[in-house]
């Protein structure tokens, strides 16, 4: 068994040896995917775009206005005459938000215990809207606490940020984008494995041998094993020493559990292959399975528990969030087995089925 097992395995590597599509498709698109995506997809806002309306046009309204103008964060686009001009500025995306500095407002500083502003935001973009809002309120609350000294808070707030302190989108997003690339890689990768001999006409040659349908798909992923791991390695390098990501957990630790994500993710392509009747539709099935699903139902952007019900529970079928916790847990915070060795076993049970499920369906085919 062990001969026939390595037979179909040497086979299928020499088959990836010499196809150069495929080489391409291990080892260059992996990185092509981790540079236009590392840099594409981020959540942080480097310039915020604010009109100004300045209908004080005092000493402290003046004040105000130049601290929005001290650092990089916010850039004054605009000083409209009048309210009606601020709409027609977040209408046509000229602005994020608008400040209005109302008459009175340095009489009011001094004389009473607040000195009302007005704040308007763009809100067609939740995420963007909410985050322009939280830094006016940051900005606005330091310089009240710059104009009444004396008050004291009633309690302070000492704020230590853990894994990421500089909170960099990137970091979070980057771990995540690998888990997507391996498991789109690694199931594209097989899901054209069983199609190929089909499609070529060279299975006859192997349901002719004596070769146990188990022997055939397991000597398929083989070599992909290796394969995925490599690329799977050179990808975290590559996210480390491009991007910066820091790596606080154990190296071993986090290849030994890829190596169960790698399992489960070939075990899918092979599912799909052994379904599959041409390569096309065997990498169109790869890429509907893995690309989309590991995106949006895995935790890669958006939190799973914030999904409806019966999204929360389609993701357990989903193995990137199952090795998004591995990865984001080993490299940002250092974490150890006792921490994932369940998502672990998940991802083997997970790739066992899968594989179970593709002999059947091989020998299935077999017997038509």
């Amino acid at each position: 068994m062990l001969n026939r097992l390595l037979a179909i395995a040497h086979k299928e590597f020499l088959h990836i040896r010499r196809d150069e599509r495929s080489l391409v498709i291990i080892f260059l698109l992996p990185l092509i995917m981790m540079v236009l995506y590392g840099y594409a997809i981020t959540f942080d806002i480097k310039e915020i775009r604010i009109a100004v309306i300045d209908q004080d046009c005092s000493p402290s309204s003046r004040q105000l206005i130049a601290s929005l103008s001290a650092g990089r964060l916010f850039r004054i686009v605009c000083r409209p005459e009048g309210v009606g001009q601020v709409e027609k500025l977040l209408r046509t995306g000229r602005a994020h938000a608008a400040l209005v500095i109302p008459r009175g407002y340095q009489r009011a500083l001094h004389t009473q215990p607040s000195a009302p502003v007005q704040v308007l935001i763009d809100g067609a973009n939740a995420n963007t809207g909410t985050i322009v809002l939280n830094y006016l309120r940051m900005l606005l609350t330091s310089r009240s606490m710059e104009n009444v000294p004396q008050a004291a808070m009633p309690f302070e707030v000492r704020t230590v940020v853990l894994y990421n302190p500089e909170q960099r989108s990137m970091v979070f997003v980057v771990p995540g984008l690998v888990a997507v690339l391996i498991m789109m890689i690694c199931a594209l990768l097989t899901s054209i494995a069983v199609a190929r001999e089909r499609e070529t006409g060279t299975m006859e040659q192997i349901l002719v041998s004596a070769v146990h349908p188990f022997e055939v798909i397991v000597g398929k992923v083989l070599p992909y094993v290796l394969v995925a791991l490599l690329d799977a390695t050179s990808v975290v390098v590559f996210s480390v020493f491009l991007f910066g990501i820091p790596f606080r957990g154990n190296a071993f630790l986090l290849l030994g559990l890829s190596v169960v994500f790698v399992y489960a993710s070939l075990s899918l392509g092979v599912l799909i292959s052994s379904r599959a009747a041409t390569q096309r539709a065997a990498l169109m099935g790869a890429v509907m399975a893995t690309l989309l699903p590991s995106i949006l139902l895995s935790g890669f952007i958006f939190p799973i528990r914030s999904m409806p019900r019966l999204l929360q529970f389609i993701t357990y079928l989903v193995p990137a969030r199952y090795y998004l916790r591995i990865i984001r847990g080993i490299m940002l915070k250092g974490v150890g087995f006792s921490y994932v060795w369940q998502d672990a076993a998940y991802l083997f049970v997970f790739g066992t089925v899968l594989l179970l499920v593709s002999v059947r369906r091989f020998r299935t085919r077999l017997e038509e």
